[in-house]
């Protein structure tokens, strides 16, 4: 053996040890690398980033008829994948299932499964092609602006990566168990991802907290709920984390009986499995109280109906299904992705950036190669028109020329051409030699040399550059807006906290400096017309009750400061007080900042969609998103609207079906009037539209309100406390985005106007003037006149002036009638 050995120098002695590490590093990376894990860049593993641009180069685009799966998938292996045609099928039907994928990356036709663990047909029988998303993730490729390498026997290019418009790792997130390490990254909500990055352009030097202003968290698209925001931070601070996510459940009343039903599931739970499981721990008594188990589950959605027993309560049934079925799942996230051929845990400011770093490297290549091509087309146009402008000598040339290689010699030589002009004019047709072909060569010139300077441009300015990213992204957002799926809680224990506190009416007062309490309402008992009222509470000398209204315990308070960001606050959270007690201040109960002030105080019992939040701001903007982009509750805030540097929140009010028209005032004395419908619903971070412009330079809007009846009166005042009850219909009806008309006759003895309220002769107007003093004025004594007219001296403040107005409570309180409907709504 040892002769063998000797005579053979191709055979080398090796440490089997040493040999079977260094394979098993070399599988390891392999799989790491090549089929596991997603890149950070475009987020597609290698199998799903071969499907796609297969279906790209079969033409199987968004608008293209469908083709066989088996079609697709034999192109897949038998160009890309060196694996089993199981595998690919399986990540193809993936990418087209809604209840997998956030935004579906392939349109299917056929069985493509089911939520409740069905499998997908057989590829034979399926049919499939990209949907616009896919389209957009390869958008540009054919421009050089990703690398390509060889195939898996060198015959073919494949791309390395996508240059995906879509930040699809985050939209649609991934999971992989590759050698020793895994990834689990959950999706997320196309809108706030998209915004996130729009924020993070505009503000590089952005911190986590920031961008969490944008990113609420997971949005799975079976959709459920996640409880507790804790594991969604360390998850985006560290690239680990866990939350807590529930199903979706609602409760019918039979007459004997109550009825639990889901509507939605924890993501990627088998639906089929758990009604099983149910069923199950139902029929062995671990769950007591249930008396049957249906699924009613059709093409509109989830519904799984628990029927209970007569004497069963409903929230207990429900906390031992959370406890012990799948209606409750844990999610474990980890942020890990391959970048430079290396797998990494990643933050979520860090997958922002290498998406926009990937963005950048897209556009300058693209670019590149859009400018050598202008140049290009322009450089043989340069050669036409010197042929245009000596047409007959080279037609001399040409016929005097031997054959065409002597011709392309000859006119290089006499014109100092090169061989591309040289050769395109011997190309030429004889039809571009009449005057329109003449022109159109003219022209085409003309406009490459302004493309050619445009794209310059943008390889000079890395503004320009950061632009067209930004223009990108939000082209994508409007083409794949949608709405949240998944709804995020503040903390779990908080709904615990709120099964066990009865839901029952109580008064809530709101003072002007921020003095917040609530009463049960027993404690006003009725009175007799005619009665004294009782005192709602004392306030100090600087201070009064602003805000006044009857709600449930279990009702939200929204808080809306100048910045643009909301607070929510259950009513049961506010502290419970004396009739006679000053309150709480708000500042302790909400983590407001200390450079913001609270604008606009509202409640609501629910966010139901049919429900908007209209926001006006000082240079006036007006923006109305629905209510239900605001329900998921905590007290650290979210952004309500992207407000401009120069800009501020005036106030805010909910829209519903009884709201006709929007009303704004400014500082200068002009209003408008406009229809409620001129302002459609948009994005929660959204910036908002125009509701009326400025005739005079240095003018705001000073207040704002809305109407529901154009005979409603409306009480603006001025800074010398000079004001009117105007009827709504004397201010002309007409579009957002006006300069509006005259809402008050101003003068030097009036001074600007300050402000706008709705009138309500149930109430009193509260004046705050520059020197801190509180006036309070009866709204029966304000005499009714014209539009365009002064009104009358309110009250006489002299050398001082009105800085503010509101409505608050008569000093004989309304509370005496608080079991009727004496009291201030609770979206006054």
């Amino acid at each position: 053996m040892s002769d063998l050995l000797s005579n053979n120098e191709d055979i080398k002695e090796v440490n089997i040890e040493d040999s079977v590490k260094e394979s098993y590093l070399d599988y390891s990376m392999s799989v790491i690398v090549g089929r596991a894990l997603p890149d950070a860049r475009d987020g597609l593993k290698p199998v799903h980033r071969r499907i796609l641009y297969a279906m790209h180069e079969l033409g199987v685009g968004a608008r293209a008829a469908y083709k066989k799966s088996a079609r697709i998938v034999g192109d897949v292996i038998g160009k890309y994948h060196p694996h089993g045609d199981t595998a690919v099928y399986d990540a193809l039907v993936r990418m087209a299932q809604d209840f997998s994928m956030r935004l579906e990356l392939v349109d299917g036709q056929g069985n493509f499964g089911s939520i409740d663990g069905d499998n997908a047909a057989a590829m034979r029988y399926t049919e499939a092609r990209m949907t616009q998303a896919s389209e957009e993730i390869l958008r540009d490729i054919e421009k050089e602006t990703v690398d390509f390498v060889s195939n898996y026997d060198d015959t073919l290019k494949e791309p390395d990566v996508l240059p995906s418009r879509i930040p699809n790792l985050l939209v649609n997130g991934s999971n992989g168990i590759a050698v020793g390490m895994a990834t689990n990254i959950p999706p997320h909500r196309l809108d706030e991802v998209v915004e996130a990055l729009i924020h993070l352009i505009d503000h590089p030097q952005a911190e986590l907290e920031d961008l969490m202003g944008f990113v609420e968290g997971p949005d799975f698209p079976t959709g459920g709920i996640i409880y507790g925001k804790q594991g969604i931070i360390e998850a985006y601070r560290t690239g680990r984390g866990r939350i807590r996510v529930r199903a979706k459940t609602h409760i019918e009343k039979n007459k004997t009986k109550d009825v639990i039903v889901i509507d939605e599931v924890p993501y990627q739970t088998n639906k089929a499995r758990l009604v099983e499981q149910i069923a199950e721990l139902a029929k062995e008594k671990v769950i007591e109280g249930i008396a049957e188990v249906r699924d009613e589950s059709d093409r509109e959605g989830i519904r799984v109906v628990i029927e209970l027993k007569k004497d069963a309560m409903s929230e207990i049934v429900l906390n031992h299904l959370f406890k012990s079925t799948a209606m409750e799942t844990t999610f474990g996230i980890i942020l890990l992705a391959i970048h430079n051929k290396e797998p990494k845990i990643f933050t979520l400011l860090e997958l922002l950036n290498l998406f926009l770093n990937h963005r950048k490297t897209v556009v300058i290549r693209r670019t590149i190669f859009e400018l050598e091509k202008a140049k290009a087309r322009a450089h043989i146009l340069e050669g036409l028109r010197i042929a245009l402008d000596h047409i007959d000598e080279i037609v001399s040339l040409i016929r005097a020329s031997s054959d065409a290689k002597e011709a392309k010699e000859g006119l290089m030589a006499r014109f100092g051409l090169s061989e591309i002009q040289s050769q395109a004019i011997l190309d030429m047709r004889l039809q571009r030699l009449t005057g329109l072909e003449r022109e159109k060569i003219e022209n085409e010139y003309q406009e490459l040399l302004k493309e050619i300077e445009r794209l310059t441009a943008i390889l000079r300015s890395e503004e320009k550059l950061n632009e067209i990213i930004k223009q990108e992204l939000i082209e994508i957002r409007e083409k794949f807006s949608t709405k949240r799926k998944t709804t995020i809680e503040e903390d779990y224990e908080s709904i615990d906290i709120e099964d066990l506190i009865p839901n029952e009416p109580t008064v809530v007062t709101m003072s002007h400096r921020g003095y917040v309490k609530r009463v049960p309402l027993r404690s006003y008992e009725k009175q007799n017309r005619g009665g004294k009222g009782k005192i709602s509470g004392n306030t100090h000398d600087d201070d009064f009750i602003e805000s006044f209204f009857v709600s449930n315990t279990h009702d939200t308070i929204l808080f809306i400061t100048d910045k643009g960001q909301l607070y929510w606050l259950k009513v049961y959270r506010i502290p419970e007080a004396g009739r006679t007690a000053i309150g709480k201040a708000v500042v302790n109960l909400i983590q407001i900042g200390a450079d913001e002030k609270i604008m606009a105080t509202i409640t609501t019992q629910d966010f139901n969609e049919d429900k908007s939040l209209m926001f006006f701001t000082k240079n006036g903007i007006v923006k109305r998103s629905n209510l239900s982009e605001f329900k998921n509750i905590r007290s650290v805030g979210i952004r309500a609207i992207n407000l401009d540097d120069n800009d501020e929140l005036v106030t805010a009010r909910i829209i519903d079906s009884n709201v006709k028209e929007i009303f704004v005032a400014t500082y200068k004395g002009m209003c408008i009037r406009f229809p409620v419908e001129d302002i459609r619903e948009i994005g929660r971070v959204a910036r908002g539209v125009t509701g009326i412009r400025f005739k005079e330079d240095e003018d705001y809007v000073a207040g704002a309100t809305t109407i529901g009846d154009e005979k409603e009166e409306l009480l603006t005042v001025s800074e010398k406390g000079i004001g009117k009850r105007t009827e709504a219909e004397e201010y002309r009806l007409q579009s957002r985005g006006g300069k509006g008309v005259i809402a008050m006759k101003l003068t030097p003895k009036t001074g600007q106007l300050v402000g706008v309220v709705n009138v309500d002769e149930s109430m009193d107007l509260m004046l705050l003037t520059s020197t801190g003093k509180m006036i309070r004025v009866d709204m029966q004594t304000i005499r009714k006149a014209g539009r365009n007219t002064s009104g009358v001296i309110i009250v006489n403040v002299s050398d001082d002036k009105v800085v503010s107005i509101a409505r608050c409570p008569k000093e004989e309180n309304p509370e005496e009638e608080a079991s009727d409907e004496g009291l201030l709504s609770p979206e006054a």
